[in-house]
């Protein structure tokens, strides 16, 4: 079945007068031959009449297909759809089909009687409609009542749905990074040395300095990163990106007790929607010693006894409040040294890279959540119906196909 839109069905409204008019020009002596059979469904025809009637409800409506060949598909579809609601017993009350052709008409404004007025004018018969009214809700009803309990939904699913978005075809870079902390004492020095690496021009070169100075994780990999989406970045970082050329390195980017640098390697569209984030969640948690053995050696530990944020109250727990911070922020919001290292992380995963307190305290970084700008008011049961609603569809389609692999079809 296809989709009937307000838009569509006055779209289709306001070409009725034309219609009418085609149709009483269109009219000849092959009208006699309207009831003969143009194909069989098992023991069921289907008559040109019945073509005719279906090809004008649909150019009214502004459904697609309908040429003769799709307009008698769809009716083949209806009339097994009809013999699966008859083997199941299942039928349309009165007040369900006045509801539905009520429901149908409120789409282009019109009340069922205004509705029914439109149709005669494109000399469209009411059964006609009430037909395609009681193939739509019976189907609908059979579906829910044999699927629905079949319909498994988890979580991961809605979060999934809640993190895709429309767009227009996203960027991903191919980065090389290198973070030098710089704690006050040694800012000079640090600056200094960031000014060298900035003149790099290969990419070998970059990657000595990075094996070298580089406090991320991905110093043992000469700072080469994986593709990154660009929307992940944070946005005072994008601009600066996308005027490199691959090889160059950006100029030092001062972030708290560190210096950033970065060298453009690759960048490509992605081929798929862009993602702008409303909100991002992630937490916290402070280590003493800075980047001593023993504070790293205490960030290994819990990494490998946390899975997800909620597991860092536990560890806090007993602790000084201000041990954890748990926050969700929208991208602006969020330090640029943060954002940096949050857009690397999947929910779930850590960084160590970044210190504070001048360079005393180890930062235990990990992202708990991102919410996309598209979707971050959408109610989760909404996005459960939605899911649910594609799944019943996928059923339907089985079934239908099933019945059209077992039928006796023929045309004439």
């Amino acid at each position: 079945m296809w989709e009937v839109t307000k838009q569509t069905v006055r779209a289709g409204i306001r070409g009725t007068a034309a219609l009418a008019l085609a149709l009483v020009i269109g009219q000849s002596a092959a009208a006699q031959n309207l009831f003969a059979p143009v194909a069989r469904v098992n023991d069921e025809v289907i008559t040109g009449y019945e073509v005719q009637q279906r090809q004008r409800f649909m150019q009214l409506i502004g459904a697609p297909g309908t040429d003769t060949d799709s307009v008698i598909d769809s009716l083949i579809d209806d009339r097994l759809r009809g013999q699966i609601l008859d083997q199941a017993g299942l039928e349309v009350t009165p007040e369900g089909i006045r509801s539905g052709m009520a429901e149908f008409a409120s789409r282009a404004d019109l009340t069922t009687e205004e509705f029914l007025k439109v149709l005669g004018q494109a000399q469209i018969s009411e059964e006609t409609f009430r037909d395609f009214i009681v193939i739509s809700a019976a189907w609908r009803d059979l579906i829910r009542a044999r699927y629905n309990g079949r319909v498994n939904i988890t979580d991961e699913e809605v979060d999934r749905a809640l993190g895709s978005s429309r767009g227009n075809n996203g960027l991903r870079v191919l980065l090389s990074e290198i973070i030098i902390p710089a704690p006050p004492q040694n800012a000079d020095q640090v600056n200094a040395l960031a000014e060298r690496i900035s003149e790099s021009r290969s990419e070998a070169e970059f990657s000595s300095y990075a094996s070298k100075h580089s406090a991320t994780a991905s110093r043992g990999r000469g700072g080469r990163m994986p593709w990154t989406p660009l929307e992940k970045l944070p946005a005072s970082l994008r601009p600066i990106l996308l005027a490199l050329a691959p090889g160059e390195v950006t100029a030092p980017l001062p972030i708290p007790n560190a210096v950033a640098l970065f060298q453009l390697r690759g960048i490509e569209e992605t081929g798929k929607p862009s993602v702008e984030y409303s909100e991002i969640d992630y937490a916290a948690y402070y280590i003493p010693g800075g980047r001593s053995e023993a504070a790293l050696s205490r960030a290994a530990e819990l990494r490998g006894q946390v899975d997800q944020c909620d597991d860092l109250y536990g560890v806090a727990k007993g602790q000084p409040a201000n041990v954890l911070d748990r926050g969700t922020k929208a991208p602006a919001e969020i330090p640029q040294d943060v954002a940096i290292e949050l857009a690397k992380l999947d929910p779930g995963e850590v960084s160590t890279a970044l210190t504070r307190a001048n360079g005393e305290t180890l930062v235990f970084l990990m992202l708990c959540n991102r919410i996309t700008a598209a979707n971050a008011d959408v109610n989760r049961e909404a996005v459960v119906s939605s899911i649910r609603q594609r799944k019943l569809e996928g059923y339907a389609t089985q079934l239908l196909e099933q019945a059209r692999a077992e039928a006796r079809i023929t045309r004439q």
